[in-house]
């Protein structure tokens, strides 16, 4: 699901349902129950400070006061002013919050404190308590509910989807979803994850992985091409984001010098850089493998090689020489977009111009 897309649909009327329909091909929604989910919040921790909870290893707790956990032979539970009140054991679990965590931020749920030499501090909150710190961190509270609420089910759906074994199941950021707990819960927001409670993507009678993202450049890509090796899922393939203009990023380019070029693609081609030669798009279309061509010889890259040395947004890119200084270069693209122009579908939207030649 393409974020701005869907903030487009919604404000060209369309709801929830038919939004993730589209993103998710032959997909429908169903209703899950699903168990706490376990979020990690920081690793390899000497001490975890804390206030608000009720109980914590066995002990009651005075609401006003902080606590800690701290890494020993063991986790072990002290109180303000250091002095050990209780053994933990293996893992220390505090609870009856909001919870506070210094230097982390406030939740909902249980904080655990699992013992591996340090502490590894892990959440274990309902899962629509999980949703509903999610959703205001990955998408702004402000857009309208029908994207607000196809938000909430995706991230939902990807939490359930991505359970694994050991002491947590997903990351507190963008390597699973970006989770700040109930500190960042907002009234819009809540409303959208109340309003699709329970609700997830199923493809046939399972669960879909559902990725998203902020911005398709109007056409969204197989799974296989966007993560390269990727087995291939029926709901994960590239269809049309017609209203992807409205992203601030939708259409970009980027000057490099030639300079700039080579030592970005250094170790790639030998000789002196001649050119990228596309050898395979996707469906959007995406490069998905190119050949960094030099007069003494090449390499065959991914896309996502290419875009990691170039620093680029995306892999949908076209490659262009443009004679001139680099004042010049820029001069001439402004001119063709000035500067804080609103963007518009304009044609082949989506695709990043290179012009070696500046910056």
């Amino acid at each position: 699901m393409s974020q701005w897309g869907a903030y487009g649909l919604a404000r060209h009327g369309h709801q929830y349902g038919p939004m993730l329909a589209h993103y998710y091909a032959h997909t429908h929604l169903g209703h899950f129950r699903a168990r706490p989910v376990r979020v990690l919040l920081g690793s390899g921790l000497d001490t975890v400070r804390f206030a608000g909870a009720r109980k914590a290893c066995g002990r009651q707790l005075r609401r006003g006061r902080p606590y800690s956990f701290v890494a020993g032979s063991g986790v072990a539970l002290a109180n303000s002013s250091g002095r050990q009140i209780a053994a933990c054991g293996a893992d220390g679990a505090a609870s009856g919050g909001p919870i506070h965590v210094f230097g982390n931020g406030t939740y909902r749920g249980q904080i655990i404190a699992h013992d591996r030499g340090r502490i590894q501090l892990v959440n274990r909150v309902k899962i629509e308590g999980y949703v509903k710190g999610v959703v205001p961190c990955e998408m702004p509270p402000s857009w309208p509910q029908p994207a607000l609420r196809a938000q909430a089910v995706a991230a939902r759906t990807y939490a359930i989807a991505s359970r694994r074994r050991g002491t947590f199941d997903v990351y507190d950021d963008a390597r699973s979803q970006v989770y700040r707990g109930k500190g960042r819960e907002t009234r819009a927001t809540d409303r959208a994850v109340n309003a699709s409670a329970g609700k997830v993507v199923m493809y046939r009678r399972r669960l879909a992985t559902t990725y998203y993202f902020s911005t398709s450049g109007g056409y969204t890509e197989d799974v296989q091409n966007a993560f390269i090796g990727a087995r291939q899922a029926p709901w994960l393939v590239g269809v049309k984001d017609p209203y992807d203009f409205y992203s601030p990023e939708h259409s970009w380019r980027v000057v490099r010098s030639s300079a700039a070029m080579r030592s970005a693609l250094s170790g790639l081609y030998s000789g002196r850089l001649r050119r990228i030669r596309v050898l395979k798009r996707g469906a959007s279309p995406r490069i998905v493998y190119a050949r960094v061509v030099g007069s003494g010889g090449g390499t065959r890259v991914s896309g996502p090689t290419l875009q990691s040395r170039l620093g680029l947004m995306s892999t949908w890119l076209a490659f262009k020489r443009v004679r001139g200084s680099p004042a010049e270069v820029r001069a001439r693209l402004a001119r063709e977009r000035p500067e804080g122009a609103v963007p518009g579908p304009p044609p082949g939207a989506g695709t990043g111009r290179i012009a070696p030649g500046g910056r």
